[in-house]
Parts: C-alpha cells; sequence; structure tokens
C-alpha cells in the first residue's frame, strides 16, 4: 500500500472510530485500500462507504444559514485589518430572535454565527482577548451575541452551529505555539458555554498576523478538542466531517459523490482556494469536476464519506453593505440555487448577513419569504403518489412512502440495473423529478434515464449520473399517465428511497437550469 500521509490518517481517524472493515458487504465511514485489491474490490467497498450519524443529521438539514456580522458590518468591508476599535460596533435594535425566526420561516434548519473572522473580533465577551463585544457600547458592553443567538434557535427549535476563523489579524501571539493554545481556549468557551453545538466551521483563510508572521493550524488537535467538548458536532469545511463544494456561488456538480478519495483530501488546496470566486478545475483537487466516479477511485490510496457543503451569499458581499441593498437575490435565483444545490446531493450554507441595526433587512426578508413559497408550491403534491409501481425486486411500495428510511432494491448484489415502471393516477403534466438514494446504505447510482410514455413509444425526458441523497432535476412539462426510471448502472444493487413529480411553481424554470 502507497504510503498515505499524517494528515490524510489524522482527518481519517477524526471522522469516525470505527475498525477498519474489510469483509465483503461490511460498512464503514471509510476503508483503506489494500495492496493488490482489483477494481471490482474498490467499486463493492466504495458502495458500502456510509455517513456517520453526525453527516447523516448534516444531510437531513438540506438548508442552513450564515449571519456575517462584526465589525466588518460597521466598516462596510468585507475582510477588517484587525486594527479596528471595538467602539465601532454598535447596532441600535439587535435581535438575534428575528434573526432566526426569519430563518426558520425560509425552511431552514441550522444557522452559523460568525462569532470571530479573520479581523479577531469576537462576538462574546471572551476571556482570551480584549477584542471583543465586551469593549463595545453594545449592552453597555455587557452583550453576547453567541449567548443570544444560541437562546433564539433553542427557542425556534433549530441547529446551532459557530463559525471560528483560524486566522486572526488582532492577536499578537499569532504565527507562534501559543496561538494554537488561544485557539484551544476561545473553542473551549465556544463548545461548553452555550449548549449543544451542531456544526463547528472552519475556513481555509491563513494570511498574516499583526507581527507579519503566518500560523501553522494545529488542525489535528483542534479536531480531537472539539470531538471531547461536543462529539455531535459536524466539523466543516476545513474539517473531516463536511468538505467545500469548491466554489461560493451555490451551484453544485452534476456529479457529485459523497464517497472520495481519501488521498484527495488536500487541505493546502482548500486553504488556497477558500474565499475565491473560482469556478471547477479538474486539478485533482477537491476542486474537480468528478471527485469519486470509477476513474478517479481505482487507484485510491483509501475511500471515505466526505460530503459537500454548498455556499453562497443571498447578497454579493458576505457582510452588510447599504449599496448591496437593492443587489438581494430574487426568489426565482434563490430557487434556481436550491435546484442546484440541495437538488444535487449537496446542503446549501446560504448566507444572510444583518445590517448595522442588527436587523434582517427588509429587502432579504421579502426575498427568503418569496423563495419559501415558491418552494412549498411546487414540492407540496407529489404527482406521484398512489402510482402503481412495476419493477423486479424487493420493497417497491418504499419509493412513495414519504419514508427517507425505507428503500427499494433489487433481488441480489449482482443486480445493478432496474426498470421502475409508475402508472400514475390519471394524466399528470409535472416538469420536475425528485430520487432519492438510501445513504445509510451506500451511495452506489452511477447513471439513469427517466423516460416517459408518449404516442404509443418511450420518450426522453432527462437523465443523470449520481443521485445521493437527493437528486433534483427539471425539464419541459410533460403530460402523462406512466413513466419510468432506468437504472442503467450502479455499484452494487441500487437503493432508491423515494421518487417524486412536481409541477414548478415558476413557469420556464426548466429553461434556465443551468444559467449561472
Amino acid at each position: 500500500m502507497k504510503k498515505i500521509t499524517t494528515s490524510i490518517l489524522a482527518l481519517l481517524l477524526a471522522v469516525a472510530t470505527p475498525a477498519l472493515a474489510q469483509e465483503a458487504g461490511e460498512k464503514a465511514n471509510y476503508f483503506i485500500i489494500q495492496p493488490g485489491e482489483t477494481e471490482a474490490d474498490i467499486i463493492r467497498k466504495a458502495a458500502n462507504v456510509v455517513p456517520t450519524p453526525r453527516q447523516l443529521r448534516w444531510q437531513q438539514l438540506e438548508l442552513t444559514a450564515f449571519f456575517h456580522v462584526g465589525v466588518n458590518t460597521f466598516t462596510n468591508r468585507e475582510w477588517g485589518t484587525g486594527k479596528e476599535d471595538p467602539a465601532i460596533f454598535n447596532p441600535s435594535q439587535l435581535d438575534a430572535r428575528q434573526w432566526v425566526r426569519v430563518a426558520k420561516e425560509a425552511g431552514i434548519k441550522q444557522v452559523i454565527l460568525t462569532a470571530k473572522h479573520h479581523d479577531g473580533f469576537c462576538l462574546w465577551p471572551t476571556a482570551t482577548t480584549e477584542h471583543s463585544v465586551k469593549n463595545s457600547p453594545w449592552k453597555n458592553g455587557q452583550g453576547d451575541l453567541m449567548k443570544d443567538v444560541a437562546e433564539a434557535c433553542k427557542e425556534y427549535g433549530i441547529g446551532f452551529g459557530v463559525y471560528l476563523s483560524p486566522w486572526d489579524m488582532n492577536s499578537p501571539v499569532y504565527g507562534s505555539d501559543a496561538y494554537n493554545d488561544l485557539f484551544i481556549e476561545q473553542l473551549t468557551e465556544l463548545l461548553t458555554n452555550y449548549g449543544q453545538i451542531d456544526e463547528v466551521w472552519f475556513d481555509g483563510a491563513n494570511g498574516e498576523g499583526p507581527n507579519g508572521k503566518k500560523q501553522v493550524y494545529d488542525f489535528d488537535r483542534w479536531y480531537q478538542h472539539i470531538r471531547k467538548l461536543q462529539p455531535t458536532a459536524t466539523i466543516a469545511i476545513m474539517g473531516p466531517d463536511v468538505r467545500w463544494v469548491g466554489t461560493e456561488t451555490g451551484y453544485g456538480r452534476e456529479t457529485e459523490w459523497s464517497v472520495v478519495p481519501a488521498d484527495n483530501l488536500d487541505q493546502n488546496s482548500v486553504a488556497a482556494n477558500s474565499q475565491q470566486a473560482v469556478a471547477f478545475k479538474p486539478t485533482g483537487d477537491m476542486r474537480g469536476e468528478v471527485l469519486g466516479g470509477r476513474e478517479q477511485i481505482r487507484n485510491a490510496k483509501g475511500l471515505v464519506w466526505y460530503p459537500a457543503e454548498t455556499d453562497v451569499s443571498i447578497r454579493p458581499g458576505w457582510f452588510y453593505h447599504p449599496a448591496e441593498d437593492d443587489k438581494v437575490k430574487s426568489p426565482e435565483k434563490l430557487l434556481d440555487i436550491y435546484y442546484s444545490s440541495v437538488g444535487r446531493n449537496g446542503v446549501l450554507l446560504l448566507n444572510i448577513p444583518p445590517d448595522t441595526r442588527g436587523l434582517i433587512h427588509e429587502n432579504d426578508v421579502k426575498a427568503l419569504q418569496g423563495w419559501k413559497k415558491l418552494i412549498d408550491d411546487t414540492f407540496t403534491q407529489n404527482l406521484a403518489q398512489g402510482a402503481k409501481v412495476k419493477v423486479s425486486g424487493k420493497n417497491k411500495k418504499a419509493m412513495l412512502d414519504g419514508k427517507y428510511d425505507t428503500h427499494f432494491t433489487t433481488k441480489s448484489e449482482k443486480d445493478t440495473t432496474a426498470v421502475i415502471e409508475l402508472q400514475l393516477k390519471g394524466a399528470q403534466t409535472f416538469d420536475v423529478l425528485m430520487l432519492q438514494e438510501n445513504i445509510s446504505v451506500g451511495q452506489r447510482v452511477e447513471k439513469f434515464v427517466f423516460e416517459y410514455w408518449k404516442d404509443g413509444q418511450w420518450q426522453k425526458a432527462t437523465e443523470g449520473t449520481t443521485i445521493g441523497y437527493k437528486r433534483l432535476l427539471r425539464f419541459e412539462p410533460i403530460t402523462t399517465n406512466k413513466v419510468r426510471l432506468r437504472i442503467e448502472s450502479s455499484r452494487l444493487n441500487p437503493t432508491i428511497s423515494e421518487i417524486g413529480l412536481f409541477k414548478n411553481a415558476l413557469e420556464g424554470m426548466a429553461i434556465s437550469a443551468n444559467e449561472h
């Protein structure tokens, strides 16, 4: 076996703790590829890599939100300098309950607060630095935004995560071993004083501190500390549970594998490109166009479940800027992003930056409300409900029972193709196909075609490669009483959890499906 670097092994061990499962048919969060294993052996292992409970919970959130707020909100900048006077942080009407309520009403299941951005200003009264809200006029220095958001999340019943920037332009010890200690202290405060934390989010930014030095981040130590203090929290995107999709447009890959080669987990590559407007390039790192296809895993050193988070801001910038009040993404644009993130086996992380008042701006609220209505109007009624299912295999009714945990599969592992025919309850008109695999069993489907019956023959409506947790495909409206899904290729037997047919609430969305 080729030597696996220390950082990769550390990442694998941080993901999960089960023994390496090597027996045929065993499931695990990761596998090491042994010397002499055939391509068939590797494909079999890939089909049996599964998410950890924390990864599965995260995937099922589908929609999460970022709250970027801090000194940049008041300097009208995207990145600070670390030299800002804490006195500038003074929101006049800050209402964390409004933030969380707006997010929940938009269908968002978890929010993440930027507790500290690159400028080093802390939104909680930390003991580690004076550069924090305790030295601001907000609430006469008695404010604690971490506490406010944590309590609001608990009140509204949604998940709560924290972003802590490893880069710190203010800390005088940045660039030394002492900073890694300080970072541990900050993590300890955040992960012990505010109840359950569901996600810890790092980006890869790594610039110079006030002394002109760069820091060597002790990620392995940080991961272990997080696991100790908040064992159910997912660690993203410079972390072992969740990876960055590779672009900040909100658009994921057409072919998105959650099972990827372990030797591609290059954190230096993520660091170099984080927060940059990069598009996908087939460079061999985690920004490639296809990360987990047969070609990519054939020579892998190991395989790991490492799903993609797709991030984008509702505005051009990540922090609030008054000049962008008329540049908020429209409900229609947000819907297109939804199809291209959640609908491509990802989780959408949508940034919603509070304004200088400490409120989500009215324009953002209006866009989110319109977006939610479009989603509800589209997906409330599954037009495949009640259809007669014709297929050779096990548990065929599971695909229309509305329960994710149940699934159809073929009779044996060797049956890697299937034809699933649905006789609908009368003629139906639809233009959206939803497919879901039961990823707790693994991600397996490699190629499928969806067809409809017209004029005495089958005609193609759309086709795709991967499915994963959820796949949404749009096409021109079709009216028919019979459809079929042909699974042409799968790693072992496919496991289809749900099939849905829907009518898009927004006319013309199929035409603009890939315009971004």
